[in-house]
């Protein structure tokens, strides 16, 4: 599977997800215009690779400045379905990555990462 590689512009983030090593990356602000649009394809062909994983080590790194409400339904379904991936054997590390004075970023990945039963989630400032 071809990797998918987006470079962030002034409202999307850029997206890395690596199939080869299953390292999967969002950086940078998120309030693209059309939500579905942006993260639509390419979420889909990272759901179908994820759920056919058997018993693999799978990394997903966030790195999110800023993001709206509608990323924020995105990001929601996203932990959802990592934690699914989770649940049918595979060892899945949730990062949080936020600048050390952004206490809101921390806070949002604290939020999401509560609702995390199975995968792993790891909250890591800048300065760590």
């Amino acid at each position: 599977m071809e990797n998918i590689y987006v470079t962030a512009t002034e409202r999307s983030p850029e997206l890395l997800f690596d199939f080869k090593t299953n390292t999967f990356q969002i950086r940078g602000e998120s309030y693209p215009e059309d939500v579905n649009e942006f993260y639509g394809s390419s979420l889909e062909i990272l759901e179908e690779f994820l759920k056919a994983q058997d018993n693999s080590d799978i990394s997903f790194i966030f790195e999110l400045i800023y993001f709206n409400s509608s990323t924020a339904k995105v990001l929601m379904t996203l932990f959802e379905l990592l934690d699914e991936v989770a649940e049918i054997g595979n060892k899945v590390v949730v990062e949080w990555h936020y600048d050390e004075e952004d206490d809101n970023m921390c806070e949002l990945g604290e939020e999401l990462g509560e609702d995390l039963e199975t995968a792993e989630f790891v909250l890591k400032s800048t300065s760590d």
